[in-house]
């Protein structure tokens, strides 16, 4: 999951200069919580005394921050939001409402940037984005129950499971009748689809779609990552679990009633803050 920078704000202003323009006030759309807030906040102030214009943060929570709200932003032209955070999957969906960068971005910048990342971001030779951050899926674990039962650190789906059921039976058997062995994202949206990628490819199962844009899921391997996955439905994850995105998968793990999670690396901070369980 891919996002537009903060700094896309020094790019796409770097022709107005303070000393010829009169300073410009933006508004930026960006997440209520974690660290991302943070960076946005910091950007923007940063900037603003560099060049003396103004950038005004707009915080938009998760439920929020969909392909529905954008699209009726977008489409109704709203003069209401000047740079957008949007996910790497909608920039095709919306690059006749961006603004082509080509001209601002040059060779050195685009240098900072794995090849694929920006690439993305190239809709009909015009660069609509530019990468904020790069996100990858990861496994969290309970360490200290992970040592209280003597268990290594799973390596395969398989030792997972096996690894959530007895550390969950042991557990509940002392009291913690919430404790679940392992919690993802599986509401029917993007989030599900990254989890299942995940399964498939860690299964050497190939491809989701095949050289004819059908689904390719009748593979021997696919159907033995999906069929695993179904199992822990009901037995190390909660039945609810077909409807958590990250931040439910967070609730529960950072409450301590889950062995493990798999989520995005925001979740390492707040599970780290001072305040978390």
């Amino acid at each position: 999951m891919l996002k537009m920078p903060h700094w896309l704000l020094m790019i796409a202003l770097a022709m107005v200069s303070p000393a010829i323009a009169e300073s410009v006030h933006l508004r930026m759309t960006c997440q209520t919580d974690g660290k991302e807030a943070q960076l946005c906040k910091a950007g923007a102030e940063r900037w603003s005394k560099k060049t003396g214009n103004t950038v005004e943060v707009i915080a938009i929570p998760h439920n929020q921050n969909d392909f529905a709200y954008l699209t009726q932003m977008m489409s109704s032209q709203s003069a209401d939001i000047d740079v957008y955070v949007i996910d790497v999957v909608w920039v095709g969906s919306f690059a006749e409402h961006l603004v082509d960068l080509s001209a601002d971005v040059s060779d050195e910048e685009r240098a900072r940037f794995f090849p694929a990342m920006l690439k993305n971001n190239i809709i009909e030779d015009r660069l609509v984005a530019i990468p904020w951050y790069t996100d990858a899926g990861l496994l969290y674990y309970r360490k200290d129950l992970l040592e209280k039962y003597a268990r290594t650190v799973p390596t395969t789906w398989e030792e997972l499971g096996e690894t959530a059921r007895v550390i969950q039976a042991g557990e509940r058997e002392l009291g913690n009748d919430k404790m679940w062995g392992f919690v993802f994202q599986a509401r029917a949206q993007e989030c599900l689809t990254c989890n299942a990628y995940e399964w498939l490819v860690s299964h050497n199962s190939g491809t989701l779609i095949d050289e004819n844009g059908k689904l390719a899921l009748d593979k021997e391997n696919a159907v033995k990552a999906l069929t695993l996955i179904q199992g822990f439905i009901g037995t190390i994850t909660p039945q609810g679990v077909l409807n958590y995105a990250e931040e439910e998968a967070r609730g529960i793990f950072q409450t301590g009633n889950a062995v493990f999670m798999r989520n995005w690396p925001y979740a390492w901070a707040l599970a780290n803050s001072p305040d978390s369980p």
